[in-house]
């Protein structure tokens, strides 16, 4: 194709297929979508932590003119659902558990009469001992927040639980108790790290509407179609077949919005009015009532030899799941998995439980449990390279997996540059120069650096490629882009797998009775596990396309080749080419039928190997294909305000093959800032179970003032064999290691370890004055 502009595909920095409607205000969100006869919702939240619901008075609600339904959970079927656990419902049935918890929703004829008419709805509760800390959780005769939990339906293997627990898992490889002695230095501390909301741009936020035959069609700001499906099945007791779950733009999820939010509630308000019914929170109502990052308490102790070789690790994390399950079993044996690190180290007891409180329930987050084990983890690696006199990085690179290593649980890893990560970022941060740089009047300056590991591979996914009459192709996967620009990536894939520039890939957009099945936006496996689907189905579609061919041209099949353009043609004959379209025009019309593609799986890496680690009521049966990055920041430290300044953060990780250089560098740009916010300044809070702090005015995120204009993001590629095009994921590691990289730093700069976030000013200083 001689002259013809370069195919945009594979490694190219395009921008998102969705940029200029966003841009441009074009994209129709959730809450911009409106159907004839619509009406609006409006949810009431818990006023106590944990109550016990007497009566309900509803009759002056439903005589506000224009009210035109009220529900409480005397009103709804108690049909629970959850991740592991069977324990929520759309409203609160007879007892609240978390300030905040639904307790009655009303659809009116406008927003302003839903929520006037809130104020008038008066219920009776009578007061019980609220259980606000973990410690009180585990506490002999604790108040149990789910009387009932022996009643509930729970996915096998849990196991055995105490009062209040959610799950307790283990994870032990060789002989820690024994490796103790073969240590010259040991390390140990406890670390608290804080909940943290998800504040995704557009607050959650569903439209439902039910057919005559009863069908329900559902329109949400969601990470899964076929996870909201699944979860409204079980909520209204119907068919998946009867539920039809539809994504329009999402803006922005980081894991909140994973499973459902507010979709069984409203499709409970459109089947008592008969009318579509449409309901967004406001951004507190979203803050009090929805999800937050795990709050934690993570004790770990490590051990080393006096060259620097690390032999024992030992962590032990209690996660706070709030008032229900949620994704609790998964966070927890994810957070586990991860806290070894990405490190060689021969003896490991990794144990953990997660644990019911009467505050807001806690869900997957950005890093899914990574984030809490690693603050810990990291800080005790920089802590054994002060006590051995030894750099950070070279003490790191001593001990850095590699490919072919095993991880905990004896899985090969099949693709690592860790080393890579950290040696680029030593280089771009000219490391030993400003580990000895002069700081301003006033100020303390530091500099440190995390490693950090994730995963990109598990459960099902598939994908289904069509080649139309005129040649182009049309792209189903039932993926959900929640912003990360995956739309964008995967189309390039399909692009690149049939050699045809991106702008002839259509891809259409989640529907549960169109798409193919996707389990969900989230553990970074977008790109690695979709992608290979898209891959392997345009394959698919290309060995059809290679037959009409080979029976056009009277050749063999293998004899057909790919063209760029979207052209077939004889192996060492260039002038014998046929176009897509050519060829689709004879399946549709002449022979064989239209050219479609498909391909499904369930992520296949190695197992878990039981003879070489004791894996205790582990949730995961295959999850794995695991990344690396590194992390440097330099900070400057306020020694009159506690103040810490973040100067500079170079970020390095290793994502295979980079399908989109420019949307992988925003993905580690952003999930540095959110890192930021995690290690400096957000943190949800409570007063006696009730919330202080639920609305912008009062949480505090990073500010364009907040956030260093030096960001640089490093791609490091270490092509995954089992990847598409040899790619990874990147979507959270970006985050993972910002906590405890700054933590390292400051104490590199003041000498003073915080082992809790977040590092706020206040504490800071009262750490350097103590010291």
């Amino acid at each position: 194709m001689d002259g013809e502009a370069k195919l945009r595909g594979v490694g190219d920095s395009l921008p998102r297929l969705d940029a200029g409607d966003k841009v441009g205000g074009r994209a129709r969100y959730t809450d911009d979508l409106f159907r004839p006869g619509m009406l609006h919702a409006a949810l009431m939240g818990s006023p106590y932590p944990f109550a016990r619901i007497i009566s309900c008075d509803t009759s002056e609600a439903l005589a506000l003119p224009g009210v035109k339904a009220v529900l409480t959970g005397a009103d709804i079927p108690a049909n629970r659902w959850g991740g592991f656990i069977n324990d929520e419902t759309a409203l609160a049935i007879d007892i609240v558990r978390y300030v905040g918890e639904p307790i009655a929703a009303i659809a009116a004829t406008d927003l302003a009469t839903a929520r006037e008419a809130l104020d008038l709805i008066e219920f009776e509760f009578e007061e019980l001992d609220p259980v606000l800390t973990i410690d009180a959780a585990m506490a002999d005769g604790a108040p149990l927040i789910h009387e009932n939990f022996a009643e509930y339906e729970k996915r096998p293997g849990q196991g055995d639980l105490a009062p209040n627990q959610v799950s307790r898992q283990s994870i032990i490889e060789g002989d820690v108790e024994a490796a103790w002695a073969d240590c010259n230095v040991v390390v140990e501390n406890t670390y608290e790290v804080q909940a943290q909301s998800h504040v995704y741009i557009e607050p959650c936020s569903a439209l439902a509407e039910v057919d005559e035959s009863g069908k329900v069609t559902v329109w949400s700001a969601n990470q899964s179609i076929y996870k909201v499906q699944a979860s409204l099945s079980k909520a209204l007791g119907l068919p998946m077949s009867k539920v039809r779950a539809i994504t329009p733009p999402v803006g922005g999820a980081f894991g909140g919005k994973s499973g459902v939010t507010v979709q069984p509630i409203t499709v409970m308000l459109a089947q008592k009015t008969g009318r579509p019914v449409k309901l967004t929170l406001s951004r507190t109502d979203d803050m009090m009532m929805m999800r937050s990052r795990h709050a934690a308490r993570v004790r770990v102790r490590t051990g080393a030899m006096a060259d620097g070789t690390l032999v024992a690790h030992e962590l032990d994390v209690i996660y706070d799941g709030g008032a229900y399950a949620e994704d609790s079993a998964a966070v927890l044996g994810f957070g586990l998995l991860m806290a070894r690190g990405p490190y060689n180290i021969p003896h490991v007891k990794l144990t953990g439980s997660a644990v019911y409180t009467n505050k807001l329930r806690a869900g997957g987050f950005r890093g899914f449990g990574n984030p809490q084990v690693t603050f810990g983890t990291e800080q005790q690696i920089d802590e054994i390279a002060v006590r051995l006199k030894m750099d950070p990085i070279d003490l790191r690179l001593k001990n850095a997996l590699q490919t072919g290593d095993l991880w905990v649980g004896g899985q090969t890893v099949t693709s690592c540059g860790f080393r890579e990560c950290l040696e680029q970022v030593r280089d771009a941060a000219d490391w030993p120069t400003r580990r000895q740089a002069p700081a301003a009047n006033g100020k303390r300056r530091g500099i440190s650096v995390a490693g950090v590991s994730h995963i990109c591979g598990l459960l099902g996914t598939s994908a289904i490629v069509r080649v139309l009459e005129d040649g182009t192709i049309t792209l189903n996967t039932g993926a959900v882009d929640i912003g990360q620009g995956s739309d964008t990536v995967l189309a390039q894939i399909c692009a690149s797998s049939l050699r045809l520039d991106i702008g002839r890939v259509n891809l259409v957009a989640p529907d549960s009775d169109a798409s193919p099945y996707n389990w969900g936006t989230g553990g970074t496996r977008v790109t690695y596990m979709v992608g290979r689907a898209v891959e392997s189905a345009a394959g698919a579609a290309l060995e059809q396309i290679r037959q009409h061919a080979s029976e056009i041209f009277e050749c063999a099949p293998a004899d057909v080749e790919l063209r760029d353009g979207g052209h077939v043609g004889i192996v060492g004959v260039p002038e014998k080419e046929l176009s897509f379209a050519e060829i689709s025009g004879r399946a549709h019309y002449v022979t064989g039928g239209p050219i479609i593609g498909t391909h499904a799986l369930v992520y296949d890496g190695q197992e878990f190997d039981p003879k070489r680690a004791l894996m205790d009521h582990f949730p995961f049966a295959r999850i794995g294909t695991y990344v690396f990055g590194a992390q440097v920041v330099e900070v400057e430290v306020d020694e009159v305000t506690g103040q810490v300044e973040v100067l500079n953060v170079w970020s390095a990780h290793d994502v295979g093959r980079a399908i989109n250089p420019a949307a992988v560098e925003g993905q580690i740009q952003g999930g540095v800032v959110q890192g930021l916010g995690y290690a400096l300044c957000e943190e949800l809070t409570w007063e006696d179970g009730q919330p202080t702090n639920p609305t912008m005015m009062d949480y505090k995120v990073p500010g364009a003032l907040d956030t260093p204009t030096n960001i640089h993001p490093i791609i490091v590629e270490s092509e995954e064999e089992t990847g598409p095009f040899g790619a990874k994921g990147v979507g959270e590691p970006g985050l993972v290691g910002v906590a405890p990289a700054v933590a390292n730093a400051v104490a590199h700069a003041t000498g003073v370890r915080l082992t809790r976030l977040p590092l706020t000013p206040e504490s800071v200083l009262r750490a350097m004055t103590a010291e």
